[in-house]
């Protein structure tokens, strides 16, 4: 060949533009339309490849007392994903959200709330750790327990911010508001609803030192917290509280200056999603703002990508939970400029999705599927040039 030929072509192999990974996505659902409430879904991809995802089946949430976590796994290179199988389950009492993680010891986590007076506010977080979970069927558990927290006093703080919010309101409130204020003032003093009632959704986040930090919350008093262990797990403390009353279920990412910045399901009349920022490894938080993004009261969560760029998923709208987008950042959260929807229909409700990013770079997320014909989970494979191409 020419050497003019063969420079060319040299020249049109280096070219970024031509050898960009192209945009691909597949999508299906993890187990037959069921009849049961299937809800809150985790998601990991296991030392192999494979990926097990977890969530909770029975006749309802809270108040259904045959509520247990269940898991399927689906085998690298494979297409189906296995039967359910049962993960957890303390019997006569609702088991709810679920989250997952591999720690640095290569151990599987699982992470969720059993409710113990079907009220969100009785519930307790508990948590299974497995070093033998490559196999078929649920994990061989080595350990389990429950995650209690002693946070600091926050009845103080709690209650100035509460009083500057009500002061603010255009209008008196009605007496039935009244009594539920009185009513949260009074357990915002009381130490077992400090303490008890917080529960998990989103994944853990483990930071450059090692530390773990995973992301509660308290529909008490509609706050979040993060529950921290410098140990691998063995112990645990709470962070100061992250208080803006109606900030929940946190999803937390990192900034190379180490900043934390927990993004947040907005349970108030904001429709926005909630945000904070810890300079301190998670242990203090500062003010709970607000983002441009919108949020209908749903569950969120996000992944720091191996390039840098930020993804976040949540329902972008203010009214219910038929669109379910994905937003991409290349300035650490500060700006969304691309954005993708995974589901975007005139009725279902499409929600609670959690976040991971494989060893080969492809995103997965799998989230809660509600149709006219019953639930599942549905589990999406894409990369970050699908979500750059736009709807």
């Amino acid at each position: 060949m020419h050497f003019a030929a063969i420079f060319f072509f040299a020249l049109l192999a280096a070219d970024p533009a031509n050898s960009a990974e192209s945009p691909r996505h597949e999508a299906e659902l993890v187990f037959p339309l069921h009849d049961k409430h299937n809800h809150a879904p985790g998601i990991v991809e296991l030392p192999g490849g494979d990926l097990l995802v977890s969530w909770y089946r029975g006749s309802g949430e809270r108040s259904a007392d045959d509520v247990a976590v269940y898991g399927a796994r689906r085998k690298k290179g494979e297409a189906m994903w296995s039967e359910p199988f049962l993960m957890a389950d303390r019997k006569g009492f609702p088991d709810c959200n679920t989250c997952m993680m591999i720690d640095s010891r290569g151990r599987l986590w699982l992470f969720w709330p059993t409710i113990l007076a079907n009220t969100w506010e009785s519930c307790l977080t508990n948590f299974k750790v497995s070093a033998d979970y490559s196999g078929p069927g649920a994990p061989k558990w080595d350990r389990e327990g429950i995650i209690l927290l002693k946070p600091d006093d926050f009845r103080d703080e709690a209650l100035k911010l509460l009083d500057e919010r009500l002061a603010a309101l255009p209008q008196p409130i009605g007496k039935e508001l009244q009594a539920q204020i009185d009513g949260l003032k009074a357990k915002l003093g009381d130490k077992l609803f400090q303490r008890l009632g917080w529960q998990p959704r989103c994944k853990p986040t483990v930071l450059p030192g090692g530390r773990i930090l995973l992301p509660l919350y308290s529909d008490t008093f509609s706050i979040s917290i993060m529950a921290t262990s410098d140990d691998g797990g063995d112990s645990w403390r709470a962070s100061k509280p992250l208080i803006g009353f109606g900030n929940i279920q946190p999803a937390v990412l990192r900034r190379d200056d180490g900043t934390l910045v927990a993004y947040m399901r907005e349970n108030g009349p904001r429709d926005r999603i909630r945000v904070s920022e810890s300079k301190d490894d998670g242990i203090t938080w500062g003010p709970v703002g607000e983002t441009e993004l919108a949020n209908p009261g749903s569950g969120l969560d996000g992944v720091r990508l191996a390039g840098g760029q930020w993804l976040l998923v949540y329902n972008d709208t203010t009214s219910g939970r038929a669109s379910l987008a994905v937003s991409l950042s290349d300035d650490e959260g500060r700006t969304w400029k691309w954005t993708r929807h995974l589901e975007k229909q005139a009725t279902g409700s499409y929600h609670y999705p959690a976040v991971i990013q494989g060893r080969e770079g492809t995103i997965h997320i799998v989230y809660s599927y509600f149709v006219a014909g019953g639930k599942s989970m549905k589990h999406a494979a894409f990369n970050a040039p699908w979500v750059k191409a736009g709807d």
